[in-house]
């Protein structure tokens, strides 16, 4: 029994380690809740748990992969993003609990931050309090609202799920393509395209 709450913390170590925008771990967690019948609060401990090891590890790697793939420009662009949110101090740390207050990716934020070579405790416990409180929420909802582990399985998920990877889509392709150097110091919006190595 208590390998499920292992599965709970890989599941949404997994979900949350990628670079891409993917189905929220909320996901995960309500499908083996209900599917096992599990206690929710542990559920929910694993599972945000997992989800913050899994951002913590994303924030290590991904300035090393943003090396290799980006071209220097685009680094030093989103490095300047990381300077002006750590010169804003508690506003920003404000942004990103509201931001992870809502059940959408925080994949876009977890790679800016990374690739701004920004410390992972920087941003963590914002992102804690607004994933523990939102998760908490959607898993009671979770529960309650499905009755059967099969309406997960058919998909009573499914539209909310495409509209967050396609908002997720969308962020990470605004931290990528805006040049946030015109934006910010000149109040001039600039695509980019030619952030490749």
């Amino acid at each position: 029994m208590w390998w499920y709450y292992l599965l709970v913390f890989f599941g949404a170590f997994l979900f949350d380690v990628v670079p891409f925008p993917s189905p929220p771990a909320f996901t995960v967690m309500v499908f083996l809740q209900i599917m096992f019948n599990l206690n929710i609060w542990l559920v929910i401990l694993c599972g945000v748990s997992g989800s913050i090891m899994g951002r913590y590890v994303l924030t290590l790697y991904i300035p090393k992969v943003a090396g290799k793939i980006f071209n220097p420009t685009k680094n030093e662009d989103v490095q300047y993003l990381g300077k002006i949110l750590k010169e804003k101090g508690w506003k920003s740390q404000l942004v990103i609990v509201a931001y992870s207050l809502l059940p959408l990716p925080t994949t876009p934020l977890f790679v800016a931050a990374g690739m701004a070579k920004l410390k992972p405790f920087y941003i963590i416990p914002a992102f804690f309090i607004g994933k523990f409180t939102s998760d908490t929420v959607l898993v009671y909802f979770g529960k309650y609202s499905t009755l059967k582990a099969e309406n997960v399985l058919q998909g009573s998920y499914q539209w909310q799920s495409i509209l967050s990877v396609g908002f997720g889509i969308f962020m990470l392709s605004s931290l990528l393509f805006i040049d946030w150097r015109s934006l910010i110091q000149r109040k001039e919006f600039k695509l980019n395209f030619k952030i490749w190595k």
